[in-house]
């Protein structure tokens, strides 16, 4: 997959079409692999990390989840766009009706996993759930994750959502490379948003790049200190080409 550079991280010259091309066009020969969607937070994180660097440059996509990803990306990538971690679940659960695909679902806490199981059971009738576990909320010896990747398998999925916040999403699938048998992708907060935990940002909003500040206004304590710190990180790379 073509990248471009963004802050010197490579993201994936995507939009939302093609990257549902390169997912299903061999679907096969991605089982094991990761796509990590990637926002401002995880892209200032992976210029000043040489480790996640490496974890966000290893991906099969890391898609430009973020506005400003895909407004500069498009400078190079003229048919760059947003591929968001919501967006992209709701479009995938789309592309398996009339399919043997398997979802499974890891992270968060079991009352908002069976929040969101619950609510894709109504809005998506013919998606086969595999199954899901919560997130322990801690690190997790070698040990741990592979009795965790063998039960995942046991369900033989296609498709494994992973909601651990980032880094520890990406770090996850890094680490679980070629021990998953399905296709990981690390999507963040989408589990709450598709649930109805969270409220999604209006159409409005997405479109002219203020989905920041509803999120802001949603969760205030948790992002704030994000935002002012790594927005202004990005915002100082960018225009000073570090």
């Amino acid at each position: 997959m073509k990248r471009v550079e963004i802050i010197k991280v490579p993201i994936s010259a995507v939009n939302m079409e093609t990257c549902l091309s390169s997912i299903f066009g061999d679907f096969e020969s991605l089982r094991g692999q990761y796509i990590c969607v990637s926002n401002v937070h995880t892209t200032v994180m992976a210029h000043d990390d040489p480790d996640y660097f490496r974890v966000q440059s290893e991906s099969f996509m890391s898609v430009p989840d973020g506005k400003p990803l895909s407004v500069i990306g498009r400078k190079k990538a003229p048919g760059m766009d947003r591929v968001t971690g919501p967006d992209l679940m709701r479009e995938i659960f789309m592309r398996s009706k009339d399919t043997p695909f398997r979802h499974y679902f890891y992270g968060n806490t079991r009352e908002n996993l069976d929040a969101l199981i619950a609510q894709l059971k109504t809005d998506y009738p013919w998606l086969v759930i595999a199954g899901s576990e919560e997130s322990v909320f801690r690190d997790m010896t070698p040990e741990e994750e592979d009795a965790l990747a063998e039960r995942i398998n046991e369900t033989s999925p296609d498709f494994v959502w992973v909601a651990l916040g980032a880094p520890r999403q990406e770090l996850f699938c890094h680490r679980m490379t070629g021990k998953i048998n399905g296709l990981m992708i690390g999507v963040g907060g989408a589990f709450n948003i598709l649930s109805g935990v969270v409220r999604d940002a209006p159409v409005w909003m997405k479109k002219c790049g203020m989905e920041w500040l509803f999120r802001l206004m949603m969760e205030p304590r948790r992002l704030f200190k994000r935002y002012a710190v790594t927005n202004t990180k990005f915002i100082w790379y960018y225009l000073t080409g570090r």
